[in-house]
């Protein structure tokens, strides 16, 4: 076994890192003897090992086979060391090589990429799809490319090609390469042209899922500039594409860019007014439960916003899978996430506490909200928790209210703690106490039958 970083140079058996034999000399300056390589100039061992990321250093001759055998334990008689020439020449003759081909590989990927650009600039038709194919390419492969696209102003070349004529053939592979530069804040105004706008628009609601993606990612990048107005990401069209592409189970990076971009525009009010009126609510809980954990936190983020509209509270009462679906996330996955859903439930329950807070109960709501209490989450959310659990005790008596409580956490599995709350006078039917009981044992075993579940509670 050999580390490619890691050379045995002196010749006795010693393995050093290749950087400290820079530094201390052992390999690179005058100590290397000359260069094998054709190079005029001597180079620097150092750089070159800074600019050569990963290589494969050759099994044969430049590592010494490290034994298992014996010593006959004698004195050593002498204990100076004898550099190994040779080897120090093949190592820098060698490291000289890398750098060379990877230093002319780079000037011919910047030499192609210029080659590219000036031929952008007299082509037109299925040419310049295809010269723009290549250079999507080179630019996706080699980082030197797209310093060469913005230091040539192949930025603004490109942004020219997009318009209200453009075909999504071009328009496909433009958005391609410019969603893998550093677009300064000049381009990205640029780009931010209503026609361009338009047509990104346009491909992310009828181009393939690669052009999708690549759309919603660009328009994100230019939301960054302050003035990307509310009329711009507003935009009905635009909307619908970012719905469809989170609801597109199949390629789960256009999920994750849809409900990205959708969170950022919420921060625009009109957006919210909108996303609701295209039934936006409805089609985030249903995805809901089929979601990634990052996915999660975004949609939760997006729904909760939306209940800060009177229509999107509305709307996630009246959705029939708003408490189960948002009920099971409690707890689930995050303190953030548990932090939406609970903002969540609770609108909707505010909202119509005889309808919903009932369902939520049934639903499980109870149990988990005692989890919550219990906690380590911070004391604000544990506050909202406590004041959920009254609001949902209000339908019911105290006998009714903790039996589905009881029944909440029996179902629940592998809680082993929890505080539980009496939050009711069983004649006006309203809060008159809330405190915290003895740690009520539950969700464990004992022949194989649960342990029974001792309640004390003060009316």
């Amino acid at each position: 076994m050999y580390h490619p970083t890691k050379l045995d140079v002196s010749g006795g058996g010693q393995v050093l890192d290749l950087e400290t034999a820079v530094k201390d000399g052992i390999l690179g300056g005058d100590a290397c003897g000359p260069v094998y390589t054709g190079v005029a100039d001597k180079l620097d061992l150092k750089k070159m090992m800074q600019e050569l990321e990963s290589i494969d250093v050759p099994s044969v001759g430049f590592l010494w086979v490290i034994t298992l055998a014996l010593l006959p334990m004698q004195e050593l008689w002498d204990d100076s060391v004898t550099p190994n020439k040779t080897l120090q020449q093949l190592i820098y003759a060698w490291f000289s090589r890398k750098y060379v081909a990877k230093k002319k590989k780079s000037e011919d990927v910047q030499g192609r990429t210029v080659e590219i650009l000036e031929t952008l600039k007299k082509v037109k038709g299925q040419a310049r799809v295809q010269a723009l194919k290549e250079l999507r390419q080179v630019v996706t492969a080699h980082s030197t490319a797209k310093k060469a696209v913005v230091v040539n102003n192949g930025v603004g070349l490109i942004s020219l090609l997009l318009g209200p004529f453009t075909s999504h053939a071009v328009g496909s592979e433009a958005i391609g390469i410019l969603v893998n530069l550093d677009l300064d804040m000049a381009s990205k105004k640029n780009l931010m042209q209503p026609a361009k706008i338009s047509l990104m628009v346009d491909m992310l609601n009828e181009g393939t899922i690669e052009t999708k993606v690549n759309c919603t990612r660009l328009i994100e990048v230019l939301i960054e500039a302050n003035d990307f107005g509310s009329e711009k990401v507003s935009s009905l069209s635009l909307l619908v594409g970012l719905l469809r592409l989170v609801k597109d189970k199949r390629h789960q990076n256009g999920v994750l860019a849809g409900l990205g971009l959708l969170k950022t525009i919420c921060s625009h009010e009109s957006v919210r007014n909108s996303l609701v009126s295209i039934g936006a609510v409805p089609q985030l809980v249903d995805i809901l439960p089929s979601l990634s954990n990052e996915c999660l936190e975004f949609a939760l983020y997006v729904l909760e916003i939306l209940s800060t509209v009177p229509e999107g509270r509305l709307a996630l009462k009246d959705c029939p899978n708003t408490i189960p679906n948002v009920v099971k996330l409690l707890m689930r996955v995050s303190e953030s996430c548990t932090q939406f859903a609970l903002s969540i439930l609770s609108t909707v329950c505010k909202l119509a506490p005889d309808e919903c807070a009932s369902l939520a109960v049934d639903a499980g709501l109870a149990a988990k909200l005692l989890l919550v209490i219990q906690s380590g989450c911070s004391p604000v959310l544990k506050q909202r928790s406590a004041e959920l659990l009254k609001l949902c005790s209000l339908n019911y008596s105290a006998t009714i209210f903790l039996s589905k409580c009881a029944s909440g956490i029996e179902q629940s599995s592998k809680l082993s703690s929890l505080g539980f709350l009496s939050c009711f006078n069983q004649q006006e039917h309203s809060v008159k106490y809330v405190f915290v009981m003895s740690l009520v044992e539950v969700g464990y075993e004992n022949a194989g039958k649960s342990a029974p579940l001792p309640m004390y509670f003060h009316l």
